[in-house]
Parts: C-alpha cells; structure tokens; sequence
C-alpha cells in the first residue's frame, strides 16, 4: 500500500495550487510570524525563486539563507544550502512543507576517530614502530 503523504489534510497535488498567502493560513503561528515577517534576506530568495520558476531553469537555487520557511511553490525544487563550509544539494518534497531550508543542511558532521597514533598510550609503547 502506497504511504499517502498529507500536510493538514491536504495532499501535494492540493498544496501546489495554493498560493503564499493561502498556505501561511494552513501554517503554525511560528511559521506564518516569520512569513509574515520575513527578513529582507528571505524576500531576495522568494524574488530569486519565483524569477527562477519562471524561467524554467533546471540548476539548483544557491542560497545561504537558512532561516526561510518551506513554500509549496517551491517542492520539486533543488536547493543548494550553505552549512557555513560547503554548499549542500537538496530536493524539496512535499513532507518538507513548513520546515525550515537550514533544517536540511546539517552545520556538523559525524566525528569518526582512528585507532590511537604511536605511543599515544602506556600500552602502545611496548609495540614495535613499524
């Protein structure tokens, strides 16, 4: 059976008809506060994404703006977001709807230490160098 994916009890199809200010009605306060009250860094990226809509363009948006709230105008889209030393690829769907585009691009990265170096423990001294 097919997993049905619904945001408010609307399906993807539903929500890609829906314009900013009919979604910001379906948004959580949090969310609409920060539509409503978007940063001027915010607006310059719906500007870019729009203009980038209408243009048919198939390169991903490069953004560093972590802070902007998930538009059902932009799912399908593909985002390249700043995690402070790289840019990171994302493809946004429909489930994604409401988060914000930073919760996507993880700042850290999992630590994997090695075995320790040479006599790097009181153990290891008795090891040979080679």
């Amino acid at each position: 059976m097919a997993e049905r994916i619904a945001y408010r009890g609307m399906t993807p199809s539903q929500m890609s008809g829906l314009t900013n200010e009919e979604y910001t009605k379906l948004a959580t306060s949090r969310q609409r506060r920060s539509i409503k009250r978007n940063a001027l860094e915010t607006k310059a990226l719906i500007a870019k994404v729009e203009q980038h809509i209408s243009s048919n363009n198939s390169k991903p948006i490069r953004t560093k703006v972590r802070e902007a709230v998930i538009l059902p105008s932009w799912v399908g889209l593909k985002f390249e977001i700043h995690n402070g030393k790289e840019f990171k690829m994302v493809q946004i769907a429909p489930n994604m709807l409401g988060h914000r585009l930073g919760e996507l691009s993880f700042t850290t990265k999992r630590v994997l230490h090695s075995s320790p170096g040479i006599k790097a423990t009181r153990g290891s001294k008795f090891l040979a160098n080679k």
